[in-house]
């Protein structure tokens, strides 16, 4: 599996919450990623790519590229205001790293490729929505 949708290394995180260890309960992961525990469980069932590991006692144990994926999630629901089927479909695409080195380097403008592409395609879909309902 083509893992080109995880950032390089994890600059978002503060000085002091950088990664040290191989595996994180999920508490932990959620102190470093200032997420909910809910929040991180409801991604596993909706993101593919989010699965972490289990103890032989079914605690959830999460590795580096599982916070990286958090990360990466996190920024695009919450900085990016995508949708989760957004955010899926970005993650899945293959333009994902071009994306993110827009906005690792401190870009606000994304590549325009994609743009234009993405937008077409979701005012495609919009508008189907608007012409399968009917009026007021």
């Amino acid at each position: 599996m083509k893992e080109n949708y995880l950032f390089k290394d994890i600059k978002n995180f503060p000085e002091q919450k950088k990664l040290k260890k191989i595996y994180y309960k999920i508490g932990e992961v959620s102190e470093l990623t200032e997420l909910p525990h809910h929040v991180i469980r409801f991604w596993e069932k909706e993101f593919p790519q989010l699965s972490p590991r289990k103890t032989s006692s079914g605690h959830r144990i999460y590795s580096q590229k599982d916070i990286q994926t958090i990360m990466l999630i996190k920024e695009l629901l919450y900085e990016n205001k995508f949708t989760i089927k957004g955010a899926k479909e970005l993650i899945e695409s293959n333009q994902i790293e071009t994306i993110l080195k827009g906005q690792i380097k401190g870009s606000s403008v994304k590549s325009p490729d994609f743009d234009t592409k993405y937008l077409l395609k979701r005012l495609k879909s919009l508008l189907s929505i608007l012409q399968k309902t009917p009026p007021c």
